[in-house]
């Protein structure tokens, strides 16, 4: 049985309606709902649409907010890292959503604007020191191969130990799966408040 959409709120600017409406307490729960209510006044908005949509899936997004906690903030990776590599994630997969939100979280870490917009830029011609240059090949290979070469990894061990390299995959496989949902559930953008 399908769950009811309702198209008729939300819509984004190119027409593609929410496949799933946002849902409330009824739909989210106790959790669910507390998290979006917290989520909302953080960011400054009415909802977090993220939270709101995929909440409705009540036995799964306990799980699935401590799994992408851990990722982020409390990954393994430096606070400036990890936004860095997920702004790739981003802007590779196309995910205003998901860019929107960590841009404002990038520069409240401290990345300035520069930083933000080379996350768009070729990661060998960008500039990045060589640590940075290296993890962003990786997030671009890990993307779109779904792999890392072996050049590549090579040259990543000399920069992270194990615990890193292993938290890398998982922040990139994270945001990738994360933009594959917002994109196939047509999450819409958070309106402000």
């Amino acid at each position: 049985m399908s769950q009811s959409h309702d198209t008729s709120r939300g819509a984004d600017p190119g027409g593609r309606a929410p496949r799933i409406r946002p849902g409330g307490f009824r739909e989210l729960g106790p959790i669910g709902w507390v998290v979006n209510r917290l989520g909302a006044r953080v960011t400054g908005t009415r909802d977090v649409h993220l939270f709101a949509t995929l909440g409705r899936a009540r036995r799964l997004f306990p799980a699935w907010l401590a799994y992408s906690g851990m990722m982020m903030p409390f990954g393994v990776l430096d606070r400036r890292t990890t936004e860095l590599v997920i702004l790739r994630v981003a802007h590779l997969r196309g995910s205003n959503y998901e860019r929107a939100h960590h841009e404002r979280i990038g520069a409240a870490v401290g990345l300035d604007d520069d930083e933000i917009t080379r996350t768009t830029a070729d990661p060998a011609t960008a500039g990045w020191p060589n640590r940075l240059r290296v993890l962003l090949t990786a997030v671009d290979e890990l993307v779109q191969a779904k792999d890392v070469t072996d050049d590549t990894w090579a040259e990543l061990a000399s920069h992270l130990n194990p615990s890193e390299l292993v938290g890398l995959v998982q922040l990139v496989v994270q945001y990738d799966g994360l933009a594959t949902s917002l994109q196939a559930l047509r999450v819409q953008p958070d309106r402000p408040r």
